[in-house]
């Protein structure tokens, strides 16, 4: 019983911080000292430490030598390469839905598709739990469409990059367009078009439609420019001199 109860617990510190990292409530860079994780999550050391090592393990947190843990950084570099990566992995992990999904395939993709087009999201003035359910409901929308994929490897892989991609759109140029937007910072308009555009629910639409016409070079060049998407909405969010046009979100964890 002693055991389940830990398990439980450290199931849950896990659970707690990774949504955290994904939706960069815990900045990238930031330390993760444990007695200030204790006090913010209201959780013993031992689960917190176990849980941190799981997250160490999937890339979401870095040890730092006689310094503990921090949550791993991200950079226009490593938004690059995970472009690069998804497009490798991902569009594979398409076509082979394309080829082996079924009814019930198509069903589920249709059903994303609709729960996605209903998050009504003011791009301007969005809260953070509208932005947490767009991405949360975008993010199941990409897995209905590559949910029929038989390669168990490349499924995994595609899971590790999607995080991390997360992160970096959410801190490299979701946050800081809404910010920009907010304050009306200079060019901050052609990082909210880029934004409205990125989010928009017509290019899902185009690819929904593709994939369930079984049309495969239609659906490989639309999935190649949404993934490049994220990287164009980074450029935008910058102002003339390569800075980032303003802090970004941040929220409590509760």
């Amino acid at each position: 019983m002693q055991d389940l109860e830990q398990s439980t617990k450290t199931e849950s510190a896990y659970r707690l911080l990774r949504r955290d990292i994904l939706t960069t409530r815990l900045l990238p860079g930031a330390p993760m000292k444990l007695s200030a994780l204790r006090d913010r999550y209201e959780l013993g050391w031992t689960p917190l430490r176990e849980a941190l090592s799981r997250l160490e393990a999937e890339g979401l947190v870095t040890a730092i030598s006689n310094r503990g843990f921090a949550v791993a950084p991200v950079s226009r570099e490593a938004l690059e390469d995970l472009t690069r990566a998804r497009l490798v992995v991902e569009v594979p992990l398409l076509l082979e839905s394309i080829e082996n999904g079924g009814s019930d395939w198509e069903s589920a993709v249709v059903t994303a598709h609709y729960r996605l087009s209903r998050c009504k999201i003011a791009v301007e003035n969005a809260s953070e739990s509208e932005i947490d359910e767009w991405d949360e409901k975008h993010t199941a929308f990409h897995a209905a469409l590559i949910s029929a994929a038989r390669s168990t490897w490349l499924s995994r892989f595609q899971a590790t990059i999607s995080d991390q991609l997360r992160r970096h759109h959410r801190f490299l140029g979701l946050a800081p367009t809404l910010r920009a937007a907010e304050g009306m910072s200079e060019g901050y308009q052609e990082a909210v078009a880029a934004l409205h555009d990125a989010m928009s629910i017509g290019h899902h639409t185009e690819l929904m439609e593709a994939a369930l016409d079984r049309n495969v070079e239609r659906a490989k060049t639309l999935m190649a420019d949404h993934i490049g998407i994220t990287v164009h909405v980074y450029d935008q969010s910058k102002d003339g001199t390569g800075t980032v046009l303003s802090e970004p979100l941040q929220a409590s964890s509760k």
